[in-house]
């Protein structure tokens, strides 16, 4: 059975999902921490507003995310996600799909409420 902490991260996981999926920069914006650090699946570092940037102009579509795998580790305030999903869309005009592993680490703010802090994406070959 999950404890809150891990029912609250699933549905704000699945929130984000439907950010990301419908390019909901508003969304977006209340989910990821300021000075996020935030790895992509080539080793790039972007920040927040790299990140929404590519949201806003369209840049990057999300056609497809489907989550196949999904693991939550929780200590303290603290917590820890690994998804695996099968991701498919456009970037700068240019079809993509790939299998992907997500690594987020949430924080749980002062006043209850959670926002991703770190991420990284691999690319998953098989």
């Amino acid at each position: 059975m999950l404890n809150n902490a891990e029912q609250e991260i699933l549905v704000l996981e699945e929130t984000l999902r439907l950010a990301m999926l419908n390019g909901d920069v508003a969304s977006l914006d209340q989910l990821i921490c300021g000075d996020i650090i935030f790895t992509n699946h080539l080793g790039q570092l972007f920040t927040k507003e790299d990140d929404l940037a590519l949201h806003r102009s369209g840049v990057l579509k999300f056609i497809s995310m489907q989550l196949l795998e999904q693991y939550i580790k929780i200590q303290q305030n603290t917590a820890v996600v690994s998804a695996r999903m099968l991701l498919s869309g456009t970037y700068a005009d240019a079809p993509f799909d790939g299998d992907l592993r997500y690594t987020r680490v949430w924080q749980q703010r002062a006043d209850g409420g959670w926002q991703i802090i770190a991420g990284h994406i691999s690319a998953i070959s098989e």
